[in-house]
């Protein structure tokens, strides 16, 4: 298959994965909507798989949102993808900060974070300054928030309100600003195919998270963090890892990796996406909901737009810069 895939022009390959990618999703689609016509009883049986349904149908959506997205990023092109990825962040930062206690003395942070640093990071992207790019959010920006919020003179809260600020806009804008800093590398004899690298980083991860979450359907176990996530344990977390690792290394052929190289590459981004989501979970319990946004009702501002990306939060910048170390892109 990878042989097949090399074989191929860039857009013979974008229309072999157009095909491949859209018809599995159709296919999964339509299956779902078969099984949901069914009928159930009102027994615990039927309940449950009513929500093993639901749960499967989310994961979907949140599949067909994500592929539909780099899509479009492909389409774009480079400049257009890097101001779509900066929009992602913003709706993904502003979901973030309804759930998070704020007051008055945090409005200057929060309209530096948005219209500032947002902004910067991106531009900064676009550019490729990789290596202002990479300092500036976690060094700069984490020592400037906490004086501007000192400066507002309310100390109430101070060190939590900061915090998580700061983690918000690590997660939302510097994880998120890797997925279009992808497109900008520069490998020997793979130009013009940048695009199949977030195609791939998108792929890996979200299949890692669907096979752990079938896995902890079909082979429940305890679970090892249960006041986080009652599916999270050891055997479905490996499953899903080994899934998405297994993606990596077919997925080869689009990539500028051997096969080998691609198993590993997919490894790190499926344990960084897996471990990432869990993390983001953990805040959710914290904040006291279930998901960002519920069944679609706009609770945050963007009806659950951070459940979507959450895991490539973690595994954007994870990827990223394995690869451009090992590659010197």
């Amino acid at each position: 298959m990878n042989q097949f895939f090399r074989s191929l022009s860039p857009d013979q390959q974008v229309g072999a994965l157009f095909i491949l990618v859209f018809g599995l999703l159709g296919l999964a689609s339509m299956a779902a909507l078969l099984l949901s016509l069914r009928e159930r009883s009102d027994t615990p049986e039927g309940e449950a798989a009513v929500e093993r349904l639901r749960s499967a149908r989310r994961l979907l959506r949140t599949t067909w949102a994500m592929v539909s997205v780099f899509w479009l990023a492909w389409v774009l092109g480079e400049r257009a993808a890097t101001v779509l990825f900066a929009l992602v962040s913003f709706f993904a930062l502003r979901e973030f900060v309804t759930l998070s206690p704020t007051r008055r003395g945090d409005h200057r942070s929060l309209v530096l974070a948005f219209f500032a640093v947002l902004p910067l990071q991106y531009v900064l992207v676009a550019t490729r300054h990789f290596e202002l790019f990479t300092v500036f959010i976690p060094v700069y920006v984490f020592l400037a928030l906490p004086v501007v919020s000192a400066l507002a003179n309310d100390p109430q809260r101070f060190l939590e309100r900061n915090a998580k600020l700061q983690w918000g806009i690590m997660v939302c804008v510097y994880g998120m600003s890797h997925v279009p800093a992808l497109l900008l590398l520069r490998f020997a004899h793979w130009e013009g195919r940048n695009a199949f690298l977030v195609f791939f980083l998108a792929a890996v991860v979200q299949t890692g998270m669907l096979a752990q979450h079938l896995a902890s359907r079909r082979w429940p176990r305890p679970p090892r963090a249960p006041q986080i996530s009652q599916s999270f344990n050891w055997r479905s977390w490996g499953i899903g890892v080994a899934a998405g690792s297994l993606t990596g290394a077919l997925l080869a052929g689009i990539t500028p990796f051997k096969p080998g190289q691609a198993l590993a590459m997919a490894l790190i981004a499926c344990v960084a996406g897996s471990f990432g989501h869990l993390v983001m979970k953990a805040l959710k319990r914290d904040r006291g909901v279930p998901s960002w946004g519920t069944e679609g009702r706009a609770v945050t501002g963007a009806s659950g737009l951070l459940d979507r990306v959450d895991a490539l939060g973690f595994a954007a910048p994870v990827f990223f810069h394995s690869v451009r170390w090992y590659f010197g892109a």
